[in-house]
């Protein structure tokens, strides 16, 4: 079954304090070569049949309205994984 992936990240222009965090314990681990970490979300909706450009439309509009947080997040990524 055909799967639409949708990957959400904060804006960014905003403070992503998860990543701030992973970023730093990297650096104190040894990993200093990874000066900026952000965290996100990703969501995998499975559907039957086959993806057409209707169904995509209609999760990008799930992914803008439902998934995520438009005044602190953005879609950056709608993709159809076989």
């Amino acid at each position: 079954m055909p799967t639409i992936v949708v990957d959400v990240m904060p804006k960014a222009e905003l403070l992503d304090p998860q990543g701030k965090a992973v970023t730093g314990t990297l650096s104190r681990l040894g990993h200093g070569a990874f000066t900026e970490v952000r965290i996100g979300k990703r969501f995998e909706l499975t559907v039957e049949g086959e993806v057409t450009e209707e169904l995509l439309a209609q999760a990008r509009q799930v992914a803008d309205e439902i998934l995520s947080n438009s005044v602190i997040e953005d879609v950056v990524g709608i993709e159809v994984a076989e």
